[in-house]
């Protein structure tokens, strides 16, 4: 991954969201937040790493399921404050099981 040294702006919080999508087809597998350290971690081993606003920790995606998110490659939004990580999965994204958590349509 390449680091073009750009600003991210992270917000008050210190979180920026990242939508993750395989590299491969396309398609949207999740949404999560990362703070400095689970960019600087993801960057540094290549496998995804997130901020859990819930535990208040940092998390390796898929170190319990094996279902790890490989990142090929970052890319910036052009107001700095999302990313996209598109990523090689393991297996499924969603903790349900589903290959992508966005397996639900709103009526």
């Amino acid at each position: 991954m390449k680091n073009d040294q750009l600003s991210i702006q992270f917000d008050e919080r210190g979180l920026v969201p990242a939508v993750l999508q395989d590299a491969a087809t396309g398609q949207v597998l999740m949404v999560a937040w990362m703070n400095e350290k689970a960019l600087q971690r993801t960057q540094e081993t290549g496998q995804a790493h997130f901020w859990s606003r819930r535990r208040q920790e940092l998390w390796h995606k898929g170190a319990t399921s094996g279902n790890v998110m490989v990142v090929r490659e970052v890319w910036v939004d052009c107001d700095a404050d999302t990313l996209l990580l598109k990523v090689d999965p393991a297996g499924p994204a969603c903790h349900t099981g589903a290959q992508s958590c966005f397996y639900r349509r709103l009526a």
